[in-house]
């Protein structure tokens, strides 16, 4: 392939661009701040599910704090009426003692359950702060998260802005070279680890860090200007310059 060499140098310049974008692409990926989502991610997981299990046993207390008051105000209420009934005094006086018999055991059920509620609340109130503490340090997890994404979001902002710039740059360059060269470069390039072209600098070719050999350093050299020349070793077009050393 035939291509003049002032073309074959600007594949140079379009090579650092394309270096610069591979860098940005590995840097957008390579984001500090992914690895911190990530790892606030399952934290956060952990927390709502220690939160879910400190609400249900507030919930759990609850419902048996509410059974229990329903319990104890039936017994308020047939206490308060059998106290009615033998206060009015009417009635055979074996009914009345079977009254104060039933109003002393309805007394003691009363206590055992205003004991067993006051045990419940208690146990509610220890609860209801395991469950605070969760929360609060949920919401504080939940703000770290908020701030990492800010800061991800802003360096995604900054590397889709210098993207945008470097493609702009690339564009008209590529355009402005030969077709046939582009396209051997780019073939080269997606074979190649991204590299397609390579400065020949002293001898050595700057894509594979190889000096070239006796043979292969007088071919190049024989090589027309317009010649395109390629690495032996790595298959890269080899760019000449001033500073080739042939």
């Amino acid at each position: 392939m035939k291509a003049d060499p002032e073309a074959q140098r600007r594949l140079l310049d379009l090579q650092a661009i394309d270096i610069a974008l591979t860098q940005l692409a590995h840097k957008r990926k390579a984001l500090p701040e992914h690895a911190e989502l990530g790892k606030l991610a399952r934290e956060l997981s952990t927390m709502e599910d220690q939160r879910v299990r400190a609400q249900v046993a507030v919930d759990d207390l609850d419902r048996d704090i509410d059974r229990l008051e329903r319990d104890a105000e039936q017994v308020r209420a047939r206490k308060e009426k059998d106290q009615a009934r033998l206060d009015a005094g009417t009635g055979p006086s074996r009914e009345l003692e079977a009254l104060q018999h039933e109003i002393g055991t309805l007394n003691r059920r009363q206590s055992e359950l205003e004991d067993a509620e006051l045990e419940l609340m208690e146990q509610r109130e220890t609860a209801q702060a395991a469950l605070d503490e969760v929360v609060t340090a949920l919401e504080a997890r939940r703000a770290t998260r908020a701030e990492a994404e800010r800061r991800r979001d802003e360096a995604l902002a900054a590397i889709a802005k210098d993207e945008e710039f470097r493609q702009a740059g690339r564009r008209p360059l590529a355009a402005d070279l030969p077709a046939d060269l582009v396209t051997l470069y780019e073939k080269i390039r997606e074979s190649s680890g991204g590299i397609g072209a390579a400065m020949l600098r002293q001898g050595r070719c700057e894509g594979c860090r190889i000096e070239l050999a006796g043979g292969d350093r007088a071919r190049v050299k024989a090589a027309a200007t317009d010649e395109v020349v390629r690495c032996e070793e790595c298959r890269r077009i080899l760019v000449r310059t001033a500073e080739s050393g042939l």
